[in-house]
């Protein structure tokens, strides 16, 4: 099996590396999260100080953080991916934009080292179970030597272009999405309730009728009609994605309405603290203009 790095082990990253483990591979880990490291060493991950020691050890090194600074950083920095002795093959599976993935493949391709940018798609429960969709893009041979390392955390795993960011591209299109019609979803279940309808039946009715979604049945259904608020995204994360797509959809000339609309509710929502919690409560914005809540009747 194959020797694989891996950097960034929050709550998508600590659960790939699991299933990277359980499918036999070596994986070399790092983190500033020193408990998060001494949990993947105690399922049998082998630790690393750096970036770079970690590309030292491994021809495949996958990385999953969180803003695109950070990803430029452990990569391209002093003491970065692109300095280890061992590493042929980059795939960051962070959610970052294509301009900055582009630009990432471009300086490692000047070391001799292929990358892909591989975001992924799915809940905290996906990675958990080896669920997740992975939007890979870049050379084909980097794909081809990849895939079957991403297939240990991923059902549904495709190259969707050779030209570097179409990854990115993708996944930002994904959340744009998904933020959107969480907040759509939102407002017109809490027009629904203060109207009169049953949450319960509301709901039920929705998920069986054209307005049902991934967002109508696994966040508003399973989530936030139970107050429970734990569908595994932050909400800090929705909002960088939207400004990042609002961003390159201007970079492309494309009109973006709805998106800037949707991004002010993270906006506020992050800016009363919430940034930390999961993105579905966002709701409780909603909530609190409309005065009800999406919640079961006791």
């Amino acid at each position: 099996m194959d020797r694989i790095g891996f950097i960034g082990l929050g709550a998508m990253g600590s659960h790939m590396v699991r299933r990277l483990l359980k499918a036999g591979h070596d994986v070399y880990v790092a983190d500033l999260d020193s408990d998060a490291v001494a949990t993947a060493v105690m399922r049998g991950a082998s630790r690393c100080e750096s970036p770079a020691h970690v590309a030292d050890n491994a021809e495949i090194v996958l990385t999953c953080l969180p803003t695109p600074e950070i990803v430029e950083e452990v990569v391209l920095s002093e003491n970065g991916v692109w300095t280890g002795g061992a590493v042929k093959f980059f795939a960051d599976h962070s959610t970052i934009g294509p301009s900055a993935s582009s630009r990432i493949a471009a300086k490692l391709a000047g070391h001799g080292i292929l990358a892909l940018d591989a975001p992924i798609a799915g809940s905290v429960a996906a990675a958990e179970a080896g669920m997740l969709s992975v939007m890979a893009s870049g050379h084909k041979e980097a794909y081809r030597r990849c895939a079957p390392v991403f297939k240990a955390f991923g059902r549904n795993v495709v190259h969707v272009g050779e030209a570097p960011g179409l990854g990115q591209t993708l996944k930002l299109v994904d959340n744009m999405i998904v933020g959107a019609t969480l907040v759509a979803t939102c407002e017109a279940a809490l027009f629904g309730i203060k109207g009169g309808l049953d949450p319960q039946v509301l709901m039920d009715m929705l998920n069986q009728s054209t307005a049902r979604s991934f967002t109508s049945e696994n966040i508003v259904a399973k989530s936030i009609l139970g107050r429970k608020f734990d569908f595994g995204f932050r909400m800090d994360l929705m909002r960088k994605d939207l400004r990042l797509f609002l961003a390159e959809a201007e970079r492309v000339g494309v009109a973006t309405f709805a998106a800037s609309i949707v991004k002010q509710f993270f906006d506020h929502a992050v800016a009363k603290g919430r940034g930390g919690q999961d993105m579905s409560r966002v709701a409780l914005e909603l909530e609190a203009l409309a005065g009800v809540e999406i919640a079961r009747r006791a």
